[in-house]
Parts: structure tokens; sequence; C-alpha cells
């Protein structure tokens, strides 16, 4: 105690701030203060604030980012799988527009004897949230105790549910406060926020999904790379086995951006169709997923086409209260978009798309903002396809017609039509593997 009476604390957030205003490494017990000192309140919002800045435009050294993730999961509870009959695996992706896939490939790694223990979160901005996905299906919930998701993992094998509080709740404080600071797009704070919850849950093996393009958080391929190389590093020091796809998000995945839209075309992919990109990486994603899990003596395409996969959906819809069979929820108003002219669409801008789903209704702009589950845009045409003028190339959906001028203000110069015979430069789903 000190002489007033008051706890002493073993650094002073502002000589920890100046350290790295001035480009100083912080040492272990600094970070470790920091984290715990911010978690219980010590160290105000302003002054982390200034942290994360300065951290933003200095970065931190590998032991930095090893130490950061480290008290991160220290200052909350870990999970524990061990118990389960069936090793364990999960996917982390870092966001896009019509990135659907957590729906058809958990049920699909879970049918392939791996249990997935998918704990997701909800939409910000133009990238949505997977928990605004599934509760598009009437009566399903989000919220499960940790004894009912070990149940449910026993059980079934997946779920997908929001993450209790107890996992890194540093993390939990410092996202939403990078939110409000411009300093979320930082390879150490990014990579050490989805590793702290990501090791705090207690995987056996993960594969993160890192994407590249105008819809992803990361534009560039290097930088995609950096982080993709920084998360891999991280987990697989905290002994989880990790390796990271880079993955095209220039172009929305699938045929639809929203809530019920996309739960639609999940269950397409888990029926034996949809469409062909969303299939491709569910299977890359699967199979990184069962190999890390050590059951390599199993192929995720065999067991998505003989409705496997379809049998686990159902139970795990139904295990949190859902009806896998209730008609999804439809916007009470739509409006088509058409082509100008004839030709060869040549592009269709991820995050141009991405906004017009937002603006529709199906994302927030802020973590207390309801979404509507019709809401988003539905894709007639991709990247390479013939179109003609005059007929439809997006439809966009929503509950309140005055939200379509602000849509497709954001769909101005988001798609382009080229002369019939040109050929669009189409890079591939999986770009690179980094392990």
């Amino acid at each position: 105690m000190g002489e007033d009476g008051h706890v002493s604390e073993a650094f002073d957030a502002v000589d920890v701030i100046s350290a790295k205003r001035d480009r100083a490494e912080l040492s272990d017990a600094q970070i470790d203060w920091v984290i715990d000192a911010y978690t219980r309140g010590v160290v105000a919002e302003e002054q982390m604030s200034a942290l994360a800045m300065a951290i933003y435009l200095n970065g931190m050294s590998p032991r930095e980012i090893a130490r950061w993730a480290d008290a991160m999961i220290r200052s909350g509870e870990r999970l524990d799988f061990s118990g389960l009959s069936r090793p364990t695996s999960d996917k982390h992706s870092t966001g896009g527009v019509g990135d659907k896939i957590t729906l058809p490939l958990a049920p699909l790694v879970a049918a392939c004897g791996v249990a997935v223990p998918q704990l997701s979160g909800r939409g910000l901005g133009h990238t949505g949230g997977t928990l605004d996905k599934l509760e598009s299906i009437p009566g399903w919930r989000a919220s499960l105790s940790n004894e009912e998701m070990l149940a449910q993992l026993e059980d079934v094998g997946a779920v997908i549910c929001a993450a209790g509080t107890g996992l890194a709740p540093a993390d939990k404080k410092l996202y939403a406060l990078r939110d409000v600071t411009g300093t979320v797009s930082c390879v150490p704070l990014i990579a050490t926020s989805i590793m702290s919850k990501k090791i705090a849950e207690g995987t056996g093996s993960l594969v993160l999904d890192v994407k590249v393009g105008s819809g992803a958080f990361m534009k560039e391929l290097g930088q995609a790379r950096e982080l993709a190389e920084t998360m891999v590093r991280l987990g697989t020091d905290a002994g989880v086995k990790t390796v990271a796809l880079l993955t095209n998000m220039e172009t929305p995945l699938g045929l639809t951006a929203g809530n019920a839209l996309e739960v639609r075309e999940s269950v397409e992919v888990l029926q034996g169709g949809g469409p062909p990109d969303v299939v491709e990486l569910t299977l890359a994603l699967a199979r990184e997923m069962v190999a890390g899990a050590g059951r390599d003596d199993v192929d995720p395409a065999d067991v998505l086409a003989d409705g496997r996969a379809m049998d686990v959906w159902r139970r795990m819809i139904r295990a949190q209260g859902g009806d896998p069979d209730a008609p999804l929820p439809t916007a009470r108003e739509t409006h088509v978009v058409v082509a100008p002219a004839d030709g060869v669409l040549v592009q269709l801008d991820a995050l141009a798309v991405g906004v017009a789903a937002w603006r529709l209704g199906a994302g927030r702009a802020r973590k207390e903002d309801p979404v509507q589950a019709g809401a988003g845009v539905e894709i007639h045409a991709k990247p390479g396809a013939v179109v003609r003028g005059g007929e439809p190339l997006l439809t966009l959906h929503t509950d309140e017609p005055e939200r379509f001028d602000r849509a497709l203000e954001s769909l101005e110069g988001g798609f382009l039509i080229a002369p019939e015979g040109s050929r669009p430069d189409l890079p591939p789903i999986v770009i690179e593997r980094v392990s």
C-alpha cells in the first residue's frame, strides 16, 4: 500500500506510453502490467488509446507481440477441450464480404470426426458477423454456457456460438477502443487480438483464413502475409498447430452478402450445390482443419457429397434452439441493378458490395445497432461472366426502401463491363499457404 492507502502500482502508465512513443521496446514486466492494469481499470481508456496509437505508428518486436498476446490470454480463463472424445480444430477468418464459410465448414469438419468449437463474433462495418447470419434462423440462439458448449461439442461435434466474457477480457476492452481510435489495421494489434482469443479457446489446431483485397482489412498481399506469419508464429509457440491460407477478397464470396441470404446459400452448399468459389474455399479450409487434427484419412469432399455434413448442420441448429426447416426471413422491398451494356463483367468490387449490403441494413455502425435479417445483396453475375444490357446484375434487398439510394451510391464504380472477348485477370481463391 502507498502512504495514502492506495495500492502502489509497479509502473506508471505515462512512462509505458512514452517508451513506446519514443520507439523503445517494452519489457515483459511492462507489458504484463499494462494489460492487467487496463483490465482492472487502473490504466484509463485515453491512456490505452495513446499506447495503441504509439504501437500502431512504431510497431512491436516479435518478443513484444508474443508477450502481449500471452498477457491478454492470462487476463481471463482458458477453456479445456482435452476431455472430448475427438480432437479439436477451429478456423478464423479476418472477415470479408459474402464470407459465410463458417456455416458449411463447421458441420463439414465435424462430420469428418473433428470437434469444431467456433466461437464467433458479430459484424461491424461492412464485414458480416457469423452470429448475425445464424440469428436469422428462427429460434436459434448464440449464447451458450461453457457447459452447454462442451456438451454440444461431444454430442454434435460442432458449435457456433458467442465467445463468453471470460475469454481474454483485455481483448474485449481493447477491441472496442481500437475501433473508435483508428488503430484497427495494425498487424501487432490484429494478430494478438485474434490469437489471444483462439489460444484461450483451447483448440488443438487452428486454420487462419487471411483475406486479401478490396473487401478485406488487408488490401495488400505483403501486409496480409506479414499478418499471417505473425499469427502462425504466435499459435505455434503456444502449442497450437497453426496454418494460414491467404485468400482472395477482391470480389465477394459466393452470390450473396447479407444475413438470411447467406444462410440460404450455405444450406445450398451443404445440399451439394452452391457457388463454386464457396465450395472450393470450404473444402480447402476443411482439408487443412482435418489434417491439423490428425484425421488425414477422411476426404471432406466425400463427406460433403454424401449428405453427412448436412445432417450435422441440422443437429447443430436444433441443438441451439433453431428450426432448420423454418422459412428464412425475406426483405419486404427489392431493387434490381441491371447491366448497362452487353459485354464481360471484369470487376465486381467486394468493398462496394459490402458497403451496399451494410447500408441496406445487413450490418451495423455501432455494436448496439440491430441488423435486418433479410437485407443484403444478391449477385447474378460474377467476374468472367458474359452479360447482356438490361439484364439483372444485382438485386438489393431491404425492409426500408429509403435505404436504396445510399446503397446504389456505394455501388457506383463498383463494377466494370468490358467488350465481349475480354478476359478478366482473376486471382485464384487460395493465393498461398503460410505454415
